[in-house]
């Protein structure tokens, strides 16, 4: 019976206390993304397995550890989404968004899955916001996608952020630097752990990418990417170092960073946070030029991100535990039964069609106790309908913060309630002045 009353581990509900921050920060994110000319899209929860085989890469932890993969009545291999570029992809090769003027500019917030051990900021399904600018290949797309993630953090008002920056170049460049990373890590394998032991022939890079404190120990003194790009590769990464400069937007160079997905090229960039241990990075990004191409289509330069929101959260909770209010009853209308119960109904109605926030009663309540619900609620004002108040057509608006009330007629009652409403908003009219 525990499992019938309990979360599937790695999984949490998002309680309505906690569900305005999750609205409040996608509520930024998409606005930021729209100032940027990015529209929204929506693919499936699930698609079929050989797409996150073909992007993200058979040889990362994503595909060989972590994706939910299950055979459908039609024998079909689906997966739950690990991430969400590769979906956004699919769908602009199926609906031939490469015929709209490019680049598309997308953004998505989406819901992924992942096998992962459960951790602060790390959960088996967790919410991202994502862009992806598919058809520019030019540094200033790059530095475009990163003043989206930076303008949205900034917005947040987030702190103590940083932003890392790499080039692992591309599919030409990359093969003398796997090879000197090769030849380094083989001089470690009775250290390096078994996955990476694994990865050493068939991706060497992703070695980079493990979390094992051992490994990572051994990757610090590894050759760096940097010191392996092409001159066109070079002149990329410079080409938006200059722009990122230009626009006075800090970062450092990491060699480390490689991503954890195979479809990246050239530039790769992370958003790190210290104050929330160790899954530090709260968006991640980059180019993949091959992706569209690897999927179907033809050579198509493409860059995004991802950022978690879960994380985001974690951190707005921390530094600004109280930048989003909670939402509170203007007015709460309580009534007796018959007919005091139908206008307060009508009432209600009235009142939320001009914007407010109105609770009635649905619970059969006395009046003595639709008042302390009210007050639990924290109701701003509360009025009592009943056989007396219609009868002598006097209806009492109480503010429960002064105590004070107000008797008007019904006819003047709904503007009685918009004006101590769009007063408290103003917050400049004293609690005698309403009255």
């Amino acid at each position: 019976m525990a499992l019938l009353t309990k979360a599937p581990r790695g999984t949490q509900d998002i309680l309505p206390s906690g569900i305005d921050t999750v609205r409040f920060i996608e509520d930024i994110a998409k606005n930021v993304a729209e100032s940027f000319g990015y529209s929204e899209i929506r693919t499936p929860v699930f698609e079929h397995t050989e797409l996150f085989q073909r992007s993200v890469g058979e040889t990362t932890d994503v595909v060989q550890k972590e994706m939910y993969t299950f055979t459908d009545n039609g024998n079909r291999s689906i997966t739950l989404r690990p991430e969400g570029t590769a979906g956004v992809i699919r769908a602009y090769l199926e609906h031939g968004l490469f015929n709209e003027p490019a680049p598309q500019r997308l953004y998505y917030v989406t819901s992924c899955y992942r096998y992962e051990k459960p951790q602060a900021g790390r959960l088996r399904e967790f919410h991202q916001f994502g862009i992806e600018c598919v058809g520019a290949g030019t540094p200033a797309a790059d530095a475009e996608i990163i003043c989206v993630a930076k303008t949205i953090l900034d917005d947040l008002e987030l702190k103590n952020i940083r932003l890392e920056l790499n080039s692992i170049g591309c599919p030409d460049c990359r093969k003398n630097y796997q090879a000197a990373i090769r030849e380094y890590f083989g001089s470690y394998t009775d250290t390096l752990c078994e996955t990476c032991n694994g990865r050493l022939e068939k991706n060497p890079m992703r070695i980079l990418d493990c979390k094992s404190p051992v490994c990572s120990k051994i990757a610090e003194n590894a050759p760096k990417v940097t010191d392996f790009l092409c001159d066109d590769c070079r002149e990329h990464f410079e080409d938006l170092q200059a722009l990122l400069k230009a626009n006075n937007i800090e970062f450092s160079v990491n060699p480390n960073i490689v991503r954890g997905l195979d479809y990246y090229t050239r530039t790769v960039f992370e958003f790190v946070s210290d104050e929330i241990g160790a899954q530090g990075t709260v968006c991640g990004g980059g180019r993949y030029d091959g992706l569209v191409c690897e999927l179907g289509g033809n050579p198509t330069p493409a860059a995004g991100f991802g950022m978690g929101i879960e994380r985001i959260k974690l951190l707005l909770d921390e530094q600004h535990p109280n930048l989003v209010p909670a939402i509170v009853p203007d007015i709460y209308i309580g009534s007796t039964k018959g007919k005091p119960e139908e206008l307060a109904f009508l009432t209600a109605m009235k009142l939320r069609a001009e914007g407010l926030v109105v609770i009635t009663d649905t619970v059969g309540r006395s009046i003595k106790a639709q008042m302390k619900y009210a007050n639990k609620i924290g109701a701003k004002l509360v009025s009592i309908f009943g056989d007396s108040e219609i009868e002598n057509n006097k209806f009492n608006v109480k503010n429960m913060e002064t105590g004070e009330e107000k008797s008007v007629n019904y006819e003047k009652f709904a503007d009685l309630v918009l004006k101590i409403t769009d007063d408290m908003v103003m917050e400049s009219i004293s609690a005698t002045d309403l009255f």
